[in-house]
């Protein structure tokens, strides 16, 4: 499964804004090549969200047990929230990794090594033993985030209307 295989894969979900920064658009340089997945079907970058899904292709600073420093590597990261993240880790997203865990392991779903607690897991370099799973818990990403925005949308609303009684 290529970057460019997991970019189609979700442009191909509604309401999706994916923003891949690069040279000459005013995103930091460490994001460029990387791409960023929204759900915002009005097409503008939300500004009190974050994104449902990532994919990183180099180390961050304080990110680097994935190794993804590699020639050809890179990281799906994707946000299932935490009865997700139980059901596919075993445990809490506030506990550790278990001991011995390569976060830099191709086609392993791991939990997020930085963002776990907040119920993210990650793939790196997804192949043949992962390629089902990046695909349902992008969806299961998608729909929460969508969920999450018809609830701020209908909050939003009904303090609109309230302002005019």
């Amino acid at each position: 499964m290529s970057i460019d295989d997991i970019i189609a894969f979700v442009a191909g979900l509604d309401g999706v804004l994916t923003l891949r920064p690069g040279p000459g658009d005013g995103t930091p340089e460490i994001a460029w090549g990387d791409a960023f997945f929204y759900y915002s079907p009005d097409g503008v970058v939300p500004t009190t969200t974050q994104p449902f899904a990532t994919v990183v292709t180099k180390n961050y600073p304080g990110d680097e047990s994935s190794r993804l420093d590699r020639p050809g590597a890179f990281r799906v990261n994707i946000a299932v929230g935490r009865d997700e993240f139980v059901r596919r880790t075993g445990h809490d997203p506030r506990e550790p990794a278990p001991e011995g865990t390569d976060l830099g392991a191709s086609d392993t779903l791991i939990a997020h090594p930085v963002y776990a607690s907040q119920g993210w897991l990650a793939v790196v370099n997804p192949g043949a033993n992962t390629e089902a799973d990046v695909r349902d818990l992008l969806r299961l990403a998608h729909g929460l985030a969508r969920a999450r925005y018809e609830r701020r949308a209908r909050t939003e609303a009904r303090a609109a209307a309230d302002e005019q009684c």
